[in-house]
């Protein structure tokens, strides 16, 4: 029997990147999904490719940024298989912009996207979980949630607070049978570099070379998949980027210098 057989897995930003490729994975291992993102005919090209069958694939379409709108988006994505048994708080935004520049309204953006968006539907669909003690809460956040870089502010801060609020929410649901995954990527090739937003809210429309010759979002999915069927509580997929960690919880002095000189874009 394959590890998600039957469990329904609702996956936020499902429509290219790691979402895609999770939904994939996903699909493959057994799993029931509800795939959402903003663009509707993205999350129909998924679903075909997972299947497209209704009893096995459902989209739900919804905009991250519309706080108010999530809770009856939650609902309505509980409705769809009578429950969620994996959230993937997947969803986000990037940035390439130094922090002096960046406008107030970008800062704001990116943190509605990545934090406040993963708690409001956290939340929405904790009750029903811890009702039946049972269920996953998985976050794809980032190794900068864990160190800092040029350029990345806004994004370093919605990382660092996910971090926080995921780890102090795994603690209190200690005991629960309901379990928390944060994933923290490194370099992963997909479009974040493309959409990331400049300094004054425009789309950047640049590859970085880093990342595109980073880990694949499908060998990501897996490491992903295999760490939620064990419960782990974390994981770092990606390259020696994700070294960083460690180096900066040895030696942060060191690691401090060496991010200030490095040559990012």
């Amino acid at each position: 029997m394959s590890r998600f057989t039957d469990q329904v897995v609702w996956i936020t930003g499902a429509s290219s990147g790691i979402g895609e490729a999770l939904a994939g994975a996903f699909a493959r291992d057994g799993a029931r999904l509800i795939l959402s993102s903003r663009r509707t005919e993205e999350l129909r090209r998924v679903a075909d490719a997972c299947g497209g069958s209704p009893e096995r694939v459902r989209i739900l379409p919804l905009d991250l940024t519309e706080s108010d709108a999530l809770p009856a988006k939650a609902r309505e994505a509980e409705g769809q298989f009578g429950r969620i048994d994996i959230l993937v708080n997947n969803g986000g935004i990037s940035q390439r912009s130094p922090a002096k520049d960046t406008d107030l309204s970008v800062d704001r953006r990116i943190m509605e996207t990545n934090f406040f968006s993963a708690v409001t539907l956290t939340r929405a669909v904790l009750p029903a979980m811890l009702a039946r003690r049972a269920g996953r809460i998985v976050v794809i956040s980032s190794v900068v949630g864990k160190f800092t870089t040029p350029r990345r502010s806004a994004y370093a801060a919605s990382k660092h607070a996910v971090q926080g609020w995921f780890d102090a929410l795994r603690a209190e649901l200690r005991g629960s049978g309901v379990g928390v995954t944060l994933i923290c990527p490194g370099l992963i090739r997909t479009s974040i570099s493309l959409n990331a937003l400049r300094a004054d809210g425009s789309r950047n429309d640049k590859m970085d070379k880093a990342q595109e010759n980073g880990m694949s979002p499908e060998r990501c999915a897996q490491a992903v998949l295999r760490a939620v069927a064990a419960g782990r509580r974390e994981i770092y997929p990606g390259g020696p980027e994700t070294w960083g960690v460690l180096l900066n919880r040895l030696f942060p002095g060191l690691f401090a210098r060496l991010i200030a000189r490095a040559a990012i874009t």
